[in-house]
């Protein structure tokens, strides 16, 4: 039978004096922090039984903050592992006990986007959310702010000079990114297809900017085909790039800007050869994945999720503790590139 740690052994773990455990485990005295923290890792480490009792003392000194976070697209893997990884940077933070509350809208209309934010706001002490960018939008996160309830852009930015800030790629440079992957795997002009999730979504007008403005500069031999929206279904995606593959045989490169290209990948693996259209698409996930393994998309642009969350909830913590800023910024993550032979 394997022995019970003691507090000996916390101690021995955690680099402390038996003392100091004590003190941590009692509240006979005021421990810093971060002695108090290495004290509770090393009790979860060797099993030791009053872990989750130092967890809690821990706690309960703590600041709470309870996080408001609103998605869309609930069934979307990217949106399942977007949530999985805000719940586990809320729960890491340190020096606060944080909260989160999410709630989904059901469909991309600016009147159901405003009641979710609204919704949410009454409920949370700060709102991080992905959103269309519409003046009914931009009122609504007006008011959550007077009400003294600080608002976070995700992805893709909205209520610009309103909401606190933007953390995100810099979705300009995305599709910059995309024109250069898709120019350097075609190799000579040709047409090429853009799809954007809708024109109410600022990222996705960014990143068909970028994508234009560098073939405007580095190829202005190649025929940028007008925008196609998709609204963000694989559905529809699909069906639109088969007609557009029937329209234009020809077609050598292919920039789904948002949502929706499981629809482009699956069109192409119906109606091409991989390596036929030069497809980028934005965020790994299990089809995007498969794709690049079989050669049927050349880059995979993605928001680095995890590095996203920590810097949202650091930037939503010391807002709530200390104060807004008052004035709305940005922040840009650098994005993660998938290439066939990385993943």
């Amino acid at each position: 039978m394997a022995r019970r740690p003691t507090i000996n052994d916390l101690a021995a773990e955690a680099q402390v004096s038996v003392a100091t455990v004590d003190r941590v485990l009692n509240g006979r005295a005021k421990v810093r922090e971060e002695t108090a923290r290495r004290v509770y890792e090393a009790a979860q480490r060797i099993g030791y039984h009053a872990a989750a009792l130092i967890g809690q003392r821990m706690m309960a000194d703590l600041p709470e903050i309870r996080f408001g976070v609103v998605f869309n697209k609930e069934r979307q893997p990217f949106y399942q592992d977007f949530r999985t990884e805000m719940e586990s940077a809320i729960a890491r933070a340190p020096n606060i006990r944080g909260r989160m509350i999410v709630d989904f809208v059901p469909s991309q209309s600016p009147s159901d986007f405003a009641a979710v934010l609204e919704k949410t706001a009454a409920r949370t002490d700060a709102l991080v959310a992905t959103a269309v960018n519409h003046v009914q939008v931009t009122d609504t996160i007006a008011r959550i702010q007077d009400n003294g309830t600080p608002c976070f852009s995700l992805l893709n930015d909205f209520a610009q000079g309103v909401r606190q800030s933007y953390i995100g790629v810099n979705n300009m440079k995305a599709g910059r990114v995309a024109a250069h992957m898709v120019m350097k795997a075609i190799q000579r002009p040709g047409k090429l297809g853009v799809f954007v999730g809708g024109f109410r979504w600022h990222g996705h007008e960014l990143r068909e900017t970028g994508f234009r403005s560098y073939f405007r500069e580095f190829g202005p031999d190649y025929s940028v085909l007008d925008t196609l929206v998709n609204l963000e279904t694989r559905q529809l995606t699909y069906e639109a790039t088969l007609e557009l593959l029937q329209r234009h045989p020809d077609l050598k490169g292919l920039y789904c800007a948002g949502g929706g290209m499981e629809g482009a990948i699956a069109a192409l693996r119906e109606a091409r050869a991989p390596g036929q259209v030069a497809l980028v698409v934005h965020e790994i996930t299990p089809e995007s994945r498969a794709a690049l393994a079989d050669r049927y998309a050349e880059m995979v642009i993605a928001t680095p999720l995890r590095q996203l969350c920590e810097a949202a909830v650091k930037l939503v913590s010391d807002t709530v503790l200390n104060g807004t800023t008052g004035t709305p910024g940005q922040l840009f993550l650098r994005p993660d590139l998938y290439l066939p032979e990385s993943v």
